[in-house]
């Protein structure tokens, strides 16, 4: 493999492991705390990909609403 193509692999890997860790804290506490009514286990399971996913975005709504508290 080249040069590039490790750091590009690399990079993925490293996002893919902080939107896992990001995305298991969210669905875990996090939820709660931007969204105000309760979510069921099955919610929480259909969110669990898109906060992985999409996890700099969730972050930052998360932590806008724990400083909004």
């Amino acid at each position: 493999m080249g040069t590039a193509a490790i750091i590009i692999v690399s990079g993925l890997a490293f996002y893919t492991a902080c939107g896992l860790a990001t995305a298991l804290a969210f669905v875990s506490v996090g939820v709660t705390r931007v969204q105000p009514q309760s979510i069921s286990l099955g919610a929480r399971i259909l969110i669990l990909p898109g906060a992985m996913a999409l996890w700099p975005y969730v972050l930052m709504r998360w932590l806008a609403a724990r400083g909004a508290r």
